[in-house]
């Protein structure tokens, strides 16, 4: 008579070896997985690591070097003395360099912000807005050469806009040559020339509110600014969002609009960081202090990027 009390004992190294070549089997046809993964993303990859790893690693090398911008072997090591002159006491580029920079994107930030807000607002209860949108679409795929030409004859003592001044009885403003004035002559440009994606964005995210709730607020008889502060802003939160972060990245960044325009000046009216490491690297030929600049530009983005994110998040936008 057979014992069946030692099958399952017996048995039971059996099964351990094959549930371990089970497990080696899944693992050798999980890293073939990953093998053809990687190969199939090595294209992207090998992209990425030539125009933006490679180039990245090269400009923190040069922001800690002086060099001319010739030969590679011209690099001199000099540590963190690039950033001690741009950050130093009485150094252009912290004033007026960088505060025209953030004036200039907070600029650009309130007027489009506010200017798409409402157009998109009006667009939302007309007809044919799809026609509309397309209008206020073009100046983005204008090129920045032609709207800063188009604008800078508009602002000209004998332009457009100065005529409509003097139409309405007022005297001729020297926009672009007062320095008073140059830079918020360049602001309107900017965020005019910014409203066309910003107004398709929040055009998308009013469609996405439910009329039920402007039905139940003209029944309470809410008024269009009640209706507006108190359901349309906190509802388009997220799209706003959106639009207050990419704008002010665009603005701390510009550079094509200000040289056709203005060249920085007069003066240093419009000099914004952008200009002055184009400047450092290819007029003067000092490569390391513009690298350096262009490391302090990044430092700056990120801490007013997290800074937005911070706002929004604490009055309740999870974003």
């Amino acid at each position: 008579m057979v014992n069946t009390t030692l099958a399952p004992e017996a048995a039971e190294p059996a099964a351990r070896d094959g549930s371990a070549a089970g497990v080696r089997g899944r693992d050798r046809h999980r890293r073939r997985q990953t093998v053809v993964a990687y190969l199939f993303l090595a294209p992207t990859l090998l992209f990425f690591a030539v125009f933006l790893v490679l180039p990245l690693g090269f400009a923190l090398l040069l922001s800690l070097s002086r060099w001319a911008g010739f030969d590679l072997g011209d690099i001199d090591p000099v540590g963190l003395d690039n950033f001690a002159g741009l950050l130093a006491d009485g150094s252009t580029f912290l004033a007026p360099i960088l505060t025209n920079t953030l004036l200039f994107a907070l600029g650009t930030v309130a007027l489009a912000l506010a200017g798409s807000v409402l157009v998109a607002t009006c667009i939302d209860k007309l007809r044919f807005q799809g026609l509309w949108r397309t209008l206020y679409f073009l100046p983005i795929v204008t090129t920045v050469v032609a709207v800063g030409n188009v604008w800078k004859y508009m602002y000209e003592p004998g332009g457009l806009v100065n005529g409509v001044l003097n139409a309405l009885g007022f005297g001729s403003v020297a926009f672009l040559q007062d320095p008073e004035t140059a830079l918020p002559s360049v602001v309107v440009v900017q965020a005019w020339a910014s409203l066309g994606s910003a107004i398709l964005i929040l055009t998308a995210g009013l469609k996405s509110i439910p009329e039920s709730y402007y039905e139940a607020a003209a029944l309470d008889g809410a008024g269009p600014v009640t209706v507006l502060w108190k359901i349309t802003l906190p509802l388009l939160r997220p799209s706003l969002l959106f639009v207050c972060i990419t704008q002010f990245l665009t603005g701390l960044q510009s550079f094509a609009l200000i040289i056709v325009m203005t060249k920085g000046g007069p003066g240093d009216a419009t000099d914004v960081a952008a200009l002055e490491m184009y400047r450092q690297a290819f007029a003067y030929g000092d490569w390391g202090t513009a690298s350096a600049a262009a490391f302090v530009l990044f430092v700056v983005v990120l801490v007013v990027t997290l800074a937005q994110l911070w706002i929004f998040r604490r009055k309740g936008e999870d974003a």
